[in-house]
């Protein structure tokens, strides 16, 4: 049996690929690469169908971190020119977490640069998360607020937070390369907080640092361990003024094979495209709706994203559909086992029940978490296209009223060549509010 037909009979069957077979999928030479993204992209829509799932960023506080994460534009040290303000009334949180809502998006994140939260920080996101409720009945909100201490991820939850983001990043072996003023302990310890509260935990990963191979695999089996229902797939925009300015290292056809692995590794698992699409994947984009269910619209924490429209044309044209606020992300037995056990919704491809697609549940921050998209710019600014009301980049119309009828896989055309090395004079790293004297999130 060849590799891609093992792969595939085993995330049908949400079984752990060996080391060995998720090596092999990042070894696939560009030929046999759309033969990769058909073979994972079966084993997505046997657990997610063509469903999108819409998620929006609102960034609560930006900048002046103290931690050293080398691929931060926020970090300490940092000399890149990006917006910086501190946090966001919980009234104008609520007023762009609305914008990301009628544009389509299910979930809202809300974060903010730091180490963590205090105490009268997390009083603060509490606010603003029964304010955010009050205006969208049904929307999920996630917080991604840096590394918790005791009882924070209870008031969290009590406050009516659904989910918590922290990212594992990279892999533990490499991650004191990358951080020095926490460890990847810390960042597991957080994460398992929250899922003992009751937090629907999200943990994901940043490719594009220099990191091998085996350290990618390293990553994603401890995600699969650590247990989240949404892994984040961040690829990493080098900003200039942070240590990884100069990593360019990703062609489009290495992104869509690390997210093939991924979707190999954690099949049933919300696999969300997250920051750095625009920049590594460009064209490709519409190729990677085929391993992930799950994206971003808007702007990212400290530079700017592609148009939200842009996104839900893309959705459409690729035969994919937006998924509904009435609709469940997870499948049937990852939802039973939250519901049976007061626990997060399943694990990565662990939990026992039926195989079956259930049809009807952040990303990463660039700083403590990770790198989740951000609101989109108001009207005159440099981003995405606004709405009348000048909050949203999105459609006026909610994208979940809208029916897209699922299109054929498309045929395999020919194999191109070889990428070669990554090309850094097709893209441009363009900082959120560059140019302009906006208030954020106006």
């Amino acid at each position: 049996m060849d590799l891609l037909t093992t792969l595939v009979d085993k995330g049908l069957r949400r079984e752990l690929p060996t080391r060995d077979e998720a090596l092999a999928v990042l070894a696939t030479p560009d030929d046999e690469l759309l033969d990769v993204v058909a073979a994972a992209g079966r084993v997505r829509r046997q657990w997610f169908g063509r469903r999108v799932k819409l998620n929006y960023l609102v960034n609560l506080k930006s900048g002046l971190c103290p931690e050293d994460c080398s691929y931060c534009s926020q970090r300490l040290g940092s000399t890149a020119g990006i917006l910086k303000y501190t946090w966001l009334k919980p009234d104008e949180a609520a007023a762009a977490a609305t914008a990301g809502v009628s544009g389509g998006a299910k979930r809202v994140c809300l974060v903010a640069s730091g180490r963590g939260p205090t105490d009268r920080d997390v009083d603060r996101v509490s606010q603003t998360i029964a304010a955010i409720k009050e205006q969208n009945e049904g929307v999920e909100v996630c917080a991604c607020l840096g590394l918790l201490s005791g009882g924070q991820a209870e008031r969290l939850r009590a406050a009516g937070a659904d989910a918590y983001n922290h990212n594992l990043n990279t892999s533990e072996g490499t991650y004191g390369d990358i951080t020095t003023t926490h460890t990847y302990a810390d960042r597991v310890d957080t994460v398992q907080q929250a899922q003992a509260a009751g937090l629907s935990a999200c943990s994901g990963l940043i490719a594009g640092m220099g990191e091998t191979d085996a350290d990618l695999v390293d990553v994603v089996f401890s995600l699969r361990a650590l247990d989240p229902d949404s892994v984040p797939v961040n690829f990493l925009i080098p900003f200039e003024g942070t240590p990884l300015a100069k990593e360019w290292n990703l062609t489009p056809q290495r992104c869509l094979r690390i997210l093939a692995m991924v979707r190999f590794v954690c099949p049933d698992v919300e696999v969300r495209l997250a920051g750095g699409r625009e920049v590594h994947l460009r064209t490709l984009q519409p190729l990677a709706l085929h391993l992930a269910n799950s994206i971003f619209l808007g702007d990212y924490l400290t530079s700017e994203g592609q148009a939200g429209q842009a996104d839900l044309d893309m959705i459409a044209d690729a035969g994919f559909e937006v998924e509904g606020a009435g609709t469940t992300t997870l499948p049937r037995h990852r939802a039973d086992a939250a519901a049976g056990c007061g626990s997060p919704a399943g694990s990565c491809g662990t939990h026992g029940g039926s195989p079956e697609a259930h049809e009807g549940g952040c990303g990463a921050h660039e700083g403590g978490c990770g790198t989740c998209a951000a609101p989109p710019e108001p009207a005159g600014a440099s981003a995405s296209p606004a709405a009348t009301s000048g909050t949203s980049a999105t459609s006026a119309t909610s994208a979940t009223e809208t029916a897209v009828e699922p299109a054929a896989v498309p045929a395999a055309a020919p194999a191109a060549a070889p990428a070669g090395p990554a090309r850094t004079d097709l893209v441009a790293v363009r900082r959120r509010g560059a140019g302009t004297d906006l208030p954020p999130n106006a």
